[in-house]
């Protein structure tokens, strides 16, 4: 039984509870554009998978998968593994001729797009493409629940993910079902700890592409949990996008924390006085917790940042602009002041404990 089996019973369990949202452009950060229930995706399933089960596609083929984070991207994912197909995605922002280049080198079946603009620099660059659809032809028709039959075995491969190619020629490296099922185990395991046993469902927010490792991998690992998985679609609004998520923990990346980390110290710095003493105090604190190094008053220090410290941070108009994609993505405690989680490298697909 496949990871596929676990996921598609959570969201079966999970019929009425929203399991993903995607936050718009509003201008009011307490609008959410759309959001979907485990019923809802999984009926999005179920049509793409009747898409793909009329193409003609048999058991192995490659299915190139193209278009920014949101909930269909998500539902064509699934979908596609669920076929006994392999799915192969690649960074949508990233330059047609890139995309082509990689694409050449899987040889897919069929290329799913996100959009017409997309497709049709593909088409541009690629005149002997495989056959190209949009979300919008591939999620239309009966949306039912035939969900049973999965044509997948631990050892199928599943995916193909391309590393970045900025260090050299994008080399693509295949996980089976059984590689992706062991790192859910790890994560899922890592992020029991990283709550301390808290019960009931998680708060998550999203903004790093699903195409990379570890962002897929995170995105499965929510949906193996029955997590609210929050998606921002805009990245100059990402701060007030996570204000609205109110995460407990997100997938980040080096740059981002920096600038957080600056912002919540320019803020603390301009506060001042005791505020600034405890919030000195409490990252120590929790550093030594993480080395098991622990203090006798290093709990104290802990409690009252998080009843002092950290909500006026987390009220406060932090000024954080647009993200920067590195290779090391992290797990991030939204709760605390310290971070903690899985690092994931992009060139070799690699997943590590660690905690910066």
């Amino acid at each position: 039984m496949s990871f596929l089996y676990d996921i598609f019973n959570q969201l079966k369990t999970a019929e009425k509870t929203t399991v993903l949202r995607e936050l718009n452009d509003q201008e009011s950060p307490q609008q959410v554009s759309f959001g979907v229930t485990g019923k809802g995706l999984l009926m999005q399933v179920s049509q793409a998978r009747r898409f793909l089960a009329g193409k003609g596609l048999h058991k192995g083929d490659r299915c190139a998968l193209l278009a920014h984070n949101c909930v269909e991207w998500v539902a064509m994912d699934l979908a596609i593994m669920a076929e006994g197909l392999i799915v192969v995605p690649l960074y949508a922002r990233q330059a047609p001729a890139e995309l082509v280049a990689m694409m050449k080198d899987c040889s897919p079946s069929l290329i799913c797009c996100g959009d017409a603009t997309l497709r049709d620099a593909i088409a541009q660059h690629w005149p002997e493409a495989p056959p190209q659809f949009l979300f919008d032809e591939i999620f239309t028709g009966a949306r039912d629940l035939a969900l049973d039959r999965l044509q997948v075995a631990e050892s199928d491969p599943v995916t193909i993910i391309y590393t970045s190619g900025t260090s050299g020629e994008a080399k693509g490296v295949v996980l089976t079902a059984g590689n992706v099922g062991h790192m859910l185990g790890c994560t899922s395991g890592r992020l029991d700890l990283l709550m301390e046993g808290r019960r009931g469902q998680d708060c998550v927010f999203h903004y790093l592409p699903f195409c990379f490792a570890g962002s897929w991998i995170m995105l499965l690992t929510c949906l193996l949990r029955r997590s609210l998985l929050t998606l921002n679609t805009d990245l100059n609004k990402l701060a007030a996008d996570m204000r609205t998520a109110a995460p407990y923990y997100f997938l980040n990346v080096p740059a981002l924390l920096e600038r957080m980390r600056k912002a919540v110290d320019e803020q603390l710095w301009k506060t001042g006085g005791i505020v600034r003493g405890i919030y000195g105090r409490a990252k120590a604190a929790w550093v030594r917790k993480q080395e098991s190094k622990a203090r006798l008053w290093d709990g104290v220090w802990l409690r009252v940042a998080n009843t002092v410290v950290f909500p006026t941070i987390r009220n406060a108009d932090l000024r954080i602009s647009s993200a920067e994609r590195r290779d090391t993505t992290l797990f991030h405690d939204a709760r605390h002041s310290g971070f903690a989680g899985l690092r994931a490298d992009r060139d070799d697909c690699d997943l590590h404990h660690g905690r910066s």
